[in-house]
């Protein structure tokens, strides 16, 4: 079977996935108390300007009309448009995404070279000080709340150093030292947690493959311990470390809520908590369906990356 044919089967087994995570955004967003019509209206405004609102929202018909009614505008790639910014709801995504985007690419680029190493190490030196130096730390970074660090952060390295903002966004085009300077900490809180998920990770893979038979051969033969970690067991550990990375990309892309209300950082994340708060149905319903997409994207480049880490991996 080659690539096409497993792209294909791929984008339709995504399908279904994408129309349940519709639904259940649809449903979860008008399980939430509060009516948008009256936050759009305000709080003095009269009942009767209260139902001219909701009729215009189409919020006055059943349940099952609006969902069907949504569901409809998605197939023909509609996501809907915003009730509070007055903007379609992919326009208001793609002005934000850029800022999610780069604080979770860096954020990963962080992650993965940290967490494979302290893994490896951890591994490597199984039962001394080391490992139950990299395990602690692991622990800690899985455990310390990420909005207590990212505010304890902004105390001492902003306000107390001054050596980075405390908070918002320079885009690119201002700098890439600028841009670079407003993302690195929120990048580095974000990725603790991931680190040490990865390190766990890479730990018990690499303990697995240390174990085997071929290791010990390997070893017997008189290739040197470097070698035999490198080339030998760490090529047979990266199908879980891989898989693991996927995961924490996808993590990375729809986790950074916390992070940039703490440090205002104008991405999706806080436009979804702003949406939420505000009753924005279609905003928040179509940036949930968005970032599904993403996470089904993520999980397919995984599935093939599978076939280029180890080559005995074929799809039937």
């Amino acid at each position: 079977m080659n690539y096409l044919s497993i792209l294909c089967i791929r984008f339709a087994q995504a399908v279904p996935v994408l129309l349940l995570v519709a639904v259940f955004a649809f449903l979860l967003m008008h399980m939430l108390p509060g009516d948008p019509a009256v936050v759009i209206a305000g709080s003095d405004a009269t009942p009767e300007s209260v139902d001219v609102i909701r009729r215009q929202l189409g919020l006055d018909r059943p349940l099952y009309e609006q969902l069907f009614h949504w569901v409809s505008q998605l197939l023909q790639g509609n996501f809907g448009h915003s009730m509070g910014l007055n903007q379609s709801v992919l326009s208001v995504v793609f002005a934000r995404l850029p800022v999610t985007l780069s604080l979770a690419l860096i954020a990963f680029l962080i992650t993965l070279p940290a967490g494979i190493i302290l893994g490896s190490l951890a591994a490597f030196y199984r039962g001394t000080r080391i490992d139950t130096f990299v395990m602690g730390v692991a622990l800690l970074g899985v455990s310390v709340p990420s909005f207590w660090i990212a505010i304890v952060s902004v105390i001492i390295f902003s306000v107390t150093l001054g050596w980075v903002p405390s908070s918002g966004y320079s885009p690119l085009s201002e700098g890439f030292g600028r841009w670079f300077l407003s993302l690195i900490m929120p990048a580095i809180v974000l990725a603790l947690f991931q680190i040490g998920y990865l390190a766990r990770m890479t730990r018990s893979a690499m303990l697995d493959v240390l174990s085997q038979d071929y290791i010990r051969t390997a070893r017997a033969k008189g290739v040197s311990e470097w070698r035999t970690v490198s080339k030998h067991a760490f090529r047979n550990a990266l199908m879980t470390v891989v898989t693991a990375s996927g995961i924490i990309l996808s993590l990375l892309i729809g986790g950074s809520v916390v992070i940039e209300q703490v440090f205002a950082l104008p991405g999706v994340g806080r436009m979804v908590v702003q949406g939420i708060m505000a009753r924005d149905y279609p905003l928040v319903q179509g940036t949930m369906l968005l970032f599904g997409f993403a996470f089904v994207m993520v999980n397919f480049i995984v599935d093939m990356l599978y076939t280029l880490v180890d080559p005995r991996v074929r799809y039937d």
